[in-house]
């Protein structure tokens, strides 16, 4: 298969002051195998070499585990492929001749670094707020030694999978952290370690995820459409019922 055509209309802000603007890019002979974010790596080699200023993005392990990378994809966040982060997007599902619009995450909460790259250190500090177990330290116990029913083990697992890339943020129409922070309550709180702290870490993080900005959740579902894990609504619903809990 031939190489594609693009054109790319990417924002462009020099920092956080910055109005910023949409630039349009043409980008030739483009692999259908290549990934989104190696297609930018060749734009931005083209443009050092013209003496441009290339497009800053955040991405790390290219593996869909990080979260670090994430950027709108006409329209939406990680793009249109369900269950896929942006560095695992490939540029096979478009078509030679498409115009791309690519946007950073559009929350308060996130404010805009430069380009594409947004500082989501409000997620590390809802972390910070109560996002751990207190255990004695020493050696690790025998995995059988506390037993835990299936699907209490199951439902934990699922909402770890969560990578904090903050899509759901993105995707929100209120700008709500809601999901990325059910799933760090929830991956604890279903399992017997983090039963101690499981009422007061539900209200410590959602009180830090209010004073962070971030909006608050009217049940549209967006978020979950677009998260990469494919992370349920089901783990809002169980940070709201510790959240009054502890209220």
């Amino acid at each position: 298969m031939s190489g594609m055509n693009l054109t790319l209309r990417v924002w462009r802000q020099k920092g956080p002051d910055d109005e910023g603007r949409m630039a349009t890019y043409k980008v030739e002979d483009v692999s259908p195998d290549m990934s989104f974010l190696e297609m930018l790596d060749v734009l931005n080699d083209r443009l050092i070499v013209a003496g441009d200023e290339p497009i800053a993005f955040d991405h790390d392990c290219r593996e869909g585990i990080c979260g670090m990378c994430g950027m709108v994809i006409n329209g939406v966040a990680h793009g249109e492929q369900r269950a896929t982060t942006t560095c695992q997007l490939h540029m096979r599902h478009f078509k030679d001749g498409d115009t791309i619009t690519i946007e950073p995450w559009r929350a308060s909460a996130f404010p805009v670094v430069k380009d594409l790259v947004v500082d989501r250190s409000a997620f590390d500090r809802i972390i910070q707020a109560g996002g751990f177990i207190s255990v004695p330290a020493g050696s690790a116990p025998d995995a059988h030694s506390v037993p835990v029913p299936k699907d209490s083990a199951d439902a934990a697992f699922d909402a770890a999978t969560c990578i904090g890339c903050g899509a759901c943020v993105a995707a929100c129409p209120n700008g709500s952290a809601s999901l990325f922070t059910a799933a760090k309550i929830t991956h604890l709180g279903l399992l017997p370690q983090g039963q101690p702290e499981r009422d007061s870490r539900a209200k410590a993080m959602v009180e830090q995820m209010d004073a962070e900005g971030f909006g608050g959740c009217t049940n549209t579902g967006e978020c979950t459409v677009v998260c990469p894990k494919g992370i349920s609504l089901d783990a809002i619903a169980r940070m709201n019922r510790d959240y009054l809990s502890a209220k």
